[in-house]
This record gives structure tokens, C-alpha cells and sequence, in this order.
């Protein structure tokens, strides 16, 4: 593969990307620039956020600096060495060290690519400022919860929903043409992917989250089952939790058919585009099905698809992408139930 940015910045993004960089790999060269980078201004504003070091409120200036850095509107880059410094992964902490580097290669976009890319940024910053808000006294002691559904949804969209959007505009910009009756539902299903993965990570990562004191499954929908988030501390209350848990991890598959029928609406001769989008797909599924089986509040047994299983999946996708038929039943070979 071609570099996406550059030679350093390509490492970057290998090493801090993990099963995304898979997809990034089968992309067409005429967006492949455009995401990888959205990859890595994400990146760095989420490292930013989740950082051990310093308080909620300087945490969300350093994240709020960087995003001006980024759109444009300040030309003093965010001060990140001691953040940088705390990394134990290689990559994240050169990640940190590259922000100036990073933030360069927007301007070596169309003014087009440019907008978006920074509205997109703009819309994952503010998912990930109203968390640092929102969770500002959280610990494992004090969990804090999100409060109704709508705040969960919302959440998705910010940081992962606004992602689909993205990526579909930038397809739509430069890989393929659509008339304006698909392009609307092009938009919806793309951010539905989005979400669907977004809450797949939130489900599965609920056991890492709660021991932060970080609890998003709202507390309304909790009430209503005769639970409080504290609940989800102690995996001896997965029985209770499961009819809640398992309403979750259908919500999350009937947004991955939302994503299958979004690889549908794909021109079929974009081989590697649909590629791209089948990967994370079957991940997703293959994720649900282990997670409906598991017991997720047991911090001792994450739940995760194993790099030799997504090895697997990568040369199935390879096997099936050129022929409709045998894509559409490898999406539905791991769909969960």
C-alpha cells in the first residue's frame, strides 16, 4: 500500500489503529489520505481526553487547545510532553509528539476535504468534552451514569456516527456518484455503521469503564430493570443485568444490518470500498455473538476477537468481495442469532 500521510506518520497510524488500519489498508487511494487522517486527529483528541495525568478541568482545556490548533483558529499548538510522556504504547506517545505534523496535513487537502474533515473533528471533540464533563467526579467509588437513552445516542453519534458521515461523504466526493434519494439513505445507514461500532466498544468495554467510575448504560434504563449502575460493578449480577444487557446488544445489531445494508448500496465494482466496510462488520458480529454468550461484568475475561480469527476474516473478505452472493452470505453467516 501507497503511504496514507508519510512514511512516520503511516507508523503512527499502524501502530495505534489496530483492526481499523485492516480496513484503511483495502480503501481506494482517493480517500484513503482523507479517513487515515481523521484516524489520527481523532486519535490524538481521545489520547488527550482519556489521560491519567492532570485533572478533568485541565484535561479539557489541553482538549479544547488542541481542537483551536486543529480548526485552524489558533496558530499555537497544544502543550502534550507530559502526556506524551505517560504513554507505555510507542505509537500513542508519538502520536502526541506529532500533533504539528498531524494538524500540517490538513492543509494539504482541498478546501472541501478540509471543512469536513475539521466539522467532523469538531463534532468528536465535543463527544469527548461533554464526557470529560460529564464525568468529572467519577471514580470506581462514585460511578456516574448517563442519564436516558437519548444521551447514549447522542454520545454515539459524536464520536463514531459523525465518523460514517464522513467517511460516506468522502466516498461520495471522490470514489462514486450517487442520485440524491440514495445519498440520504447512504447518510443514515453510514451513521448507523458508526454507532453500531461505537456501542459495540461501550458494551464490551463496560467491566474497564465502571472500574473509572464511567457507566454508560443510562441510569433510567437501569431504574427500570431494579438496578443501579453500581450493579455493574460485581459480575455476580449478570443474571439480573442480562435482559437490559442483551435489549443493548440488539439495538447494536439492527444498527450492523443498517451497516450490511449500507455495503448493499455500494456500486459493486468498488471492490475494495465494500471491503473495507464488510471487515468491521463481521467483526462486530462475531463481537455480539461472544458477548450475548459471555458474562461481560467478569473483568478477568474480556471479551475479544482473537488476531488469528480476524486474520481469518480478512482473507474471507478477500475470497468474497468480488462476488455478490457470496457477500451477502458471509454477512449473514456471523449475524448474531
Amino acid at each position: 500500500m501507497a503511504d496514507v500521510l508519510d512514511a512516520e506518520l503511516d507508523a503512527i497510524l499502524k501502530g495505534t489503529s489496530r483492526s481499523f488500519y485492516l480496513s484503511l489498508k483495502q480503501l481506494p487511494s482517493g480517500v484513503r489520505s482523507q479517513l487515515g487522517l481523521l484516524y489520527l486527529l481523532a486519535r490524538t483528541s481521545d489520547t488527550i481526553a482519556d489521560s491519567e495525568r492532570g485533572s478533568p478541568e485541565s484535561r479539557l482545556a489541553a482538549l479544547e487547545h488542541y481542537n483551536e490548533y486543529a480548526q485552524g483558529r489558533s496558530d499555537s499548538p497544544p502543550e502534550l510532553a507530559g502526556i506524551a510522556q505517560l504513554q507505555s504504547i510507542a505509537s500513542e506517545k508519538r502520536l502526541l509528539e506529532s500533533v504539528e505534523e498531524t494538524v500540517a496535513c490538513i492543509g494539504q487537502l482541498s478546501e472541501s476535504d478540509q471543512l469536513h474533515i475539521r466539522r467532523c473533528l469538531d463534532v468528536i471533540v465535543g463527544g469527548q468534552s461533554l464526557d470529560l464533563r460529564r464525568f468529572t467526579t467519577a471514580s470506581e467509588g462514585d460511578v456516574v451514569a448517563l442519564s436516558e437513552d437519548a444521551d447514549l445516542d447522542d454520545y454515539a453519534y459524536r464520536v463514531a456516527g459523525s465518523v460514517g458521515e464522513f467517511w460516506t461523504r468522502m466516498t461520495l466526493d471522490h470514489i462514486y456518484n450517487a442520485d440524491a434519494q440514495t445519498e440520504e439513505r447512504l447518510f443514515e445507514r453510514g451513521v448507523r455503521f458508526g454507532k453500531a461500532l461505537q456501542l459495540i466498544n461501550i458494551l464490551r468495554d463496560i467491566p474497564v469503564d465502571m472500574r473509572m467510575g464511567r457507566c454508560y448504560i443510562p441510569s433510567s434504563s437501569l431504574s427500570a430493570h431494579g438496578l443501579v449502575p453500581a450493579d455493574l460493578l460485581d459480575e455476580g449480577n449478570m443474571e439480573s443485568f442480562r435482559p437490559l444487557f442483551d435489549s443493548y446488544i440488539d439495538l447494536a445489531e439492527s444498527h450492523l444490518d443498517a451497516a450490511v445494508e449500507y455495503i448493499g448500496m455500494l456500486p459493486h465494482r468498488q471492490l475494495r470500498l465494500r471491503g473495507s466496510c464488510m471487515l468491521p462488520v463481521l467483526i462486530g458480529q462475531r463481537t455480539l455473538m461472544l458477548l450475548r454468550q459471555g458474562n461481560v461484568l467478569d473483568s478477568d475475561s474480556r471479551i475479544k476477537i482473537s488476531r488469528s480469527d480476524i486474520e481469518g476474516l480478512v482473507r474471507r473478505v478477500a475470497l468474497a468481495v468480488p462476488f455478490s452472493k457470496r457477500s451477502r452470505a458471509l454477512l449473514n453467516e456471523y449475524r448474531d442469532g
